[in-house]
């Protein structure tokens, strides 16, 4: 990498990362306040008449998939509306007429919904340390950290890829709506695996974001219904099936040029 390359994928990154900040009502605030509601809600006033899960308390069991929650969405939506505002202002055709290669445009976008996702999930992460009544536990932070990592990386891929076919802000909106919440919703936040009968036991299981929170709740709670190792294959698999998707299209100026 040249020095004016990396100037170029500094220059992105810095791009995005105001955009982040200035605007944090926006882009930090909302993740914060729905997980508060949610742990005041779920974890607290229905949390008590469930009751225990195992060991666990509810509450303990929910702040796994909240944070998975808000990390998927704000990753996904920061390179999806970033991405796509570019192209609308017509933004983006100065940055390919430069002479930043295509793969660091691909990773400068992708960066800035991995920044977002970071910032978010240690905004979240802060309030459910100081959320009463939540015994938080966290048996491996490294795992729990590079989990969280792979999964803002591979939602930044997939928002970027929506982006670049988008033809209006409304296909923006599509995906996370129609696709991204009933994953999401479905996964396994709320409820264990083995509360739901087998059929949809074996439903559930081809749901990517099911084993992805399961696997979070692992790194926290040091068991879960699911093995971590196949949510961990599919994101490392996953990332870079997007990565050489989006870097082909940009190349080609799929859903840009035409």
């Amino acid at each position: 990498m040249s020095k004016s390359d990396l100037i170029g994928f500094l220059t992105i990154l810095r791009k995005e990362y105001i955009r982040i900040v200035r605007i944090w009502s926006q882009t930090l605030l909302p993740p914060v306040m729905n997980v508060a509601l949610y742990l005041l809600i779920f974890g607290s006033f229905i949390g008590k008449r469930i009751g225990m899960m195992g060991n666990d308390s509810y509450a303990s069991f929910i702040v796994p998939g909240l944070l998975m929650m808000a990390v998927i969405t704000n990753s996904y939506g920061n390179v999806s509306t970033s991405f796509f505002s570019a192209k609308f202002q017509k933004n983006i055709e100065e940055i390919l007429v430069s002479p930043i290669p295509e793969w660091l445009i691909v990773l400068g976008f992708a960066f800035g919904g991995i920044i977002r996702g970071t910032l978010v999930a240690l905004c979240v992460f802060l309030v459910i340390l100081i959320a009463p009544g939540i015994e938080l536990k966290l048996v491996n932070p490294v795992f729990a950290s590079v989990l969280l990592l792979l999964t803002a990386s591979f939602f930044s891929f997939a928002g970027l890829m929506n982006a670049m076919f988008a033809k209006k802000f409304d296909d923006i909106s599509f995906i996370p709506t129609f696709v991204l919440t009933p994953l999401t919703y479905l996964g396994g936040i709320f409820y264990p695996l083995s509360s739901l009968p087998e059929f949809w036991q074996k439903a559930s299981a081809v749901n990517p974001v099911l084993h992805i929170v399961n696997a979070l709740r692992y790194a926290f709670l040091g068991h879960s219904d699911l093995s971590w190792w196949p949510a961990v294959v599919f994101l490392i698999v996953g990332n870079a099936v997007l990565y050489v998707s989006c870097l082909q299209y940009l190349k080609k100026g799929m859903g840009i040029r035409n």
